[in-house]
């Protein structure tokens, strides 16, 4: 899954990966992950993320070729 959370981060007045973890009440390892594409959160976390980045999940997030095997 392709991701743009750092992207929406340093938009949304450049959060640090401990800042948005804070807000999101995860570790900053989840970030780290997610960033990385290691990690496949759940829908709830990828509705805050969105709505504490004032986006869409599906800004967020995409599925890539690989997604749909």
């Amino acid at each position: 899954m392709k991701t743009n959370l750092r992207k929406y981060r340093f938009e949304n007045g450049e959060l640090s990966q401990q800042q948005l973890a804070d807000i999101v009440k995860v570790s900053r390892q989840t970030i780290v992950a997610i960033e990385r594409g290691d990690y496949n959160l759940s829908v709830k976390l990828a509705l805050l993320l969105a709505r504490k980045l004032n986006t869409t999940v599906e800004n967020l997030f995409q599925l890539e070729e690989k997604d749909y095997v």
